[in-house]
This record gives structure tokens, C-alpha cells and sequence, in this order.
């Protein structure tokens, strides 16, 4: 009974990603260039990226809240995208202790592919101002009461031309199958 849930249930998935697949993709805006660092504490950014579709979210690696449930859906993603070039990027909202040897420990608890995802850290006005004014989305520094940062749980779809093609709440249960379908589309629409 297992083995046929999980095959009934894998079926129903691919069937979703197949009908949302024909759907149209807009356009949010074209992400500014930004250079930073890696979990190798090697430079790394839109110049790594250029020619990619990408896939992007903002965590920290002590957030007690959200970030773990983002980081395990940009982790669901690493399977049904190996056969593509498809990249990923998780950028820290929290910089100053989020260093690449933090984040390459992170990054192996996740199993993440290192050639194809790559965790990202910078000077905090940098990682901001691409957050806020590059992708749109909400981020604050952590100066309220609590001390932490604060940050959207949106997962990003960006094309080969570094536009914004889609947004995904990370914490609806139905985030990994529409990105995977919009993921798909957009590696139909701009092949390698």
C-alpha cells in the first residue's frame, strides 16, 4: 500500500506540473548585476548566473522560524531539476554570522548539490538592497525587539536574462509543484 500511495501521489504531482506547464509566465523586472561570496568564500553572482535560469530564496541558518521549511523546498528541488541546468541560490539575510564556512556546514546538512547551489553572503547593505530593490521583496534588518531578521519566505524564478519570471510562497503546499511546472515552462521557452 506504501509503494502505491507514494507511485499515486508521484503521478498526481507530474500530472499538476504538466497541466500548469502551458501556462503563461510574466514578467516582474530584470535583476541589477551584484557580486558576492559563496559558501567557498569564492566571489560569486550575477556574472556565475549569466545564460541560467535560476532559482532563489533569502534565509539565515539560525532563523527559528520559516527558513528551514524554505530551505527543505528549494532541497525537494534539487531531484526533479537535475537533468537541467537550472541553478539555485539562497542568499542569507543574516551576513555577519552567516560566513562561508556557516553556510558550506548548512549547505551539507541539506545535501545540496555545491555545483548547482550555491549559498551566498556579502555586506549586509548589498544583500538589502538586492532583496528590496532587486527582487522586491520585504526584508528587515532584525532591529525590533526580537533582533532578528526578518525576511520574505517567497521563492524566486529568474530566466537566462536575468528577469524575474515568477514568485512562490514557500510555505504553501503547492509551492514546489507550481515552480517546478513554471521551471519547466521557462527551460522549454529558453533552451540552454
Amino acid at each position: 500500500i506504501p509503494i502505491v500511495t507514494a507511485g499515486l501521489l508521484f503521478w498526481l504531482r507530474q500530472a499538476q506540473v504538466q497541466q500548469l506547464a502551458n501556462r503563461t509566465l510574466s514578467s516582474y523586472g530584470t535583476l541589477p548585476s551584484f557580486a558576492l561570496v559563496n559558501q567557498d568564500a569564492q566571489r560569486f553572482g550575477s556574472a556565475q548566473l549569466a545564460g541560467k535560469i535560476w532559482i532563489a530564496d533569502f534565509i539565515f541558518t539560525s532563523c527559528p522560524g520559516p527558513c528551514p521549511l524554505i530551505s527543505s523546498r528549494m532541497s525537494e528541488l534539487q531531484k526533479p531539476l537535475e537533468q537541467t541546468d537550472i541553478h539555485l541560490v539562497s542568499f542569507t539575510v543574516d551576513p555577519e554570522k552567516d560566513t562561508p564556512e556557516v553556510l558550506r556546514a548548512y549547505a551539507e546538512k541539506l545535501h545540496a548539490q555545491l555545483k548547482r547551489w550555491d549559498f551566498l553572503t556579502g555586506s549586509r547593505p548589498a544583500i538589502y538592497g538586492l532583496a528590496r530593490d532587486g527582487f522586491k521583496l520585504a526584508v528587515a534588518d532584525g532591529s525590533d525587539e526580537r533582533g532578528m531578521p526578518v525576511h520574505s519566505t517567497r521563492i524566486v524564478l529568474v530566466d537566462r536574462r536575468g528577469v524575474i519570471r515568477g514568485y512562490y510562497d514557500a510555505l504553501a503546499p503547492d509551492a514546489v509543484t507550481k515552480l517546478l511546472a513554471d521551471a519547466n515552462h521557462l527551460f522549454r521557452e529558453q533552451p540552454k
